[in-house]
């Protein structure tokens, strides 16, 4: 066992003095605030709990940057995913896995601490199916053991390449399962994290445009309690595809056919209306933010004034993992609702912290969209912490949550010290333990990548 102590830390009731923590085989033995520093305990000066992060595609952190030149035409979400489909179609196996594992690495140095990985390439380069069905999620969970990440997978059904069961493009090949198919790449998936403490398998229909309504309803027989995330009015082409295919806009059709509730995770929901957000909130779902993904390929912005005012729970997510930060992921989410409502504090609403709101709300909705039961620092969670540097400028004179406001909107992942996944301390000084071995192997891997 391990002993943590920290001069002030957020806890589910608040900020508290004095608080020991005893790290009992990755998860937190006992949290007691107003407590004495006993021998051999760690010190920190600000504990925070690390965040989830409840949507990546951690393959295309390998393509950051290079989809920014400007096409012949008006570039939107549609020319950027030809591009993609371009850059996917060339990894190995090898170099997913080595590009995984440096987007995990990010994540961890930047304050998450678990991350819900979207996972939909299953097959080869020549999209046929590996022997193994299961050998990219054996990838993906070898990255994040790789990293010490905690791991949600969520193997994505892809069966079609538009509303009404349109037949795939030839870009989408490697993503592509049938039925059968995805119930054994399920049975895979279980079987590559079984060794990986908290690890959590869901599934993730990719969106109403890749599946029929019958594949749906089919695949959300497999289990009642893990997560479902589902790819939703992402972009406005989208609604209007669902309207002309089925007369109803997509969150409308999917009320209307599905029982959403709490496992649930809607990523994006960007084109919304009053109504559908309304719907939204009483379901108890999450909307899954990725507030720098959707400013990057010019999506739009999610009305968040408006969930939270009907009491919706938010979670965010990197996405495409063109930038990986969790303030930046915060702060973005913010700045986005002050440029719509042309006001400030929007995500705060009654609380006075805005800094507070916004990593308190991704942490429980981060949370509960990974399938996490306990949130935050509490006895028999997972021992997930952050500890922040106090003697960073941006921390000086700071306490309480002010602290939180500073390192969001003032500073960065410059501020993260020491990063614990489950008991196990990754980061120190701001560096990950396996940053240059994981680095050397991801620019080995990008090198011929982009040579080919």
């Amino acid at each position: 066992m391990i002993g943590l102590f920290f001069e002030e830390a957020l806890l589910p009731q608040g900020w508290a003095r004095n608080v020991r923590m005893v790290l009992d085989q990755g998860r937190l033995g006992s949290v007691e605030a107003e407590a004495s520093t006993q021998s051999g305990d760690e010190r920190h000066r600000i504990g925070l709990p690390g965040l989830p992060n409840l949507h990546s595609h951690a393959f295309q952190r390998g393509m950051a940057g290079l989809t920014e030149i400007r096409g012949a035409t008006a570039d939107n979400f549609w020319t950027w995913r030809d591009l993609m489909y371009r850059f996917v179609g060339r990894m190995t196996a090898d170099d997913i896995e080595a590009v995984a594992a440096q987007a995990y690495v990010e994540m961890l140095e930047s304050g998450f601490t678990r991350v819900g990985e979207f996972h939909y390439i299953h097959h080869d380069v020549s999209g046929a199916a590996y022997s193994n069905i299961g050998e990219l999620a054996e990838r993906i969970a070898a990255s994040a053991q790789a990293s010490g990440i905690g791991l949600t997978l969520l193997p994505v059904f892809y069966a079609h390449a538009g509303f009404g069961g349109r037949a795939p493009d030839r870009g989408q090949q490697r993503f592509i399962n049938d039925i059968d198919g995805f119930l054994r790449l399920m049975d895979a998936s279980r079987r590559a994290v079984a060794g990986q403490q908290g690890a959590v398998v869901g599934f993730a229909p990719h969106s109403l445009r890749a599946v029929t309504p019958k594949e749906l309803n089919t695949i959300l027989q497999l289990d009642g309690d893990c997560p479902v995330h589902m790819h939703i009015a992402e972009q406005a082409k989208e609604v209007d595809e669902c309207v002309e295919w089925s007369g109803k806009r997509p969150l409308q059709w999917l009320f209307d056919h599905v029982a959403v509730d709490r496992r649930w995770c809607l990523v994006h929901a960007t084109h919304t209306t009053t109504d559908e957000i309304g719907h939204l909130a009483e379901s108890g779902a999450v909307v899954g933010l990725c507030p720098i993904t959707e400013a990057n390929l010019g999506d739009g912005t999610f009305n968040v004034m408006g969930f939270r005012d009907h009491g919706g729970t938010f979670g965010i997510g990197s996405d495409s993992n063109v930038l990986i930060g969790v303030t930046d992921e915060l702060r973005q989410l913010e700045y986005s609702q002050r440029l719509a409502h042309r006001a400030r504090n929007i995500v705060a609403g009654t609380t006075a912290s805005t800094g507070r709101a916004l990593f308190e709300g991704a942490l429980k909705g981060g949370s509960q969209a990974l399938g996490v039961a306990t949130a935050g620092l509490t006895e028999g969670g997972f021992a997930d912490i952050v500890s922040l540097d106090a003697g960073h400028v941006a921390l000086a004179g700071r306490s309480g949550d002010a602290i939180l406001d500073s390192w969001i909107f003032g500073a960065g992942r410059s501020v993260v010290d020491c990063v614990w996944a489950r008991g196990h301390k990754v980061v120190q000084g701001g560096r990950h333990h396996a940053r240059e071995t994981i680095a050397r192997w991801f620019r080995q891997k990008l090198q011929g990548l982009l040579a080919a």
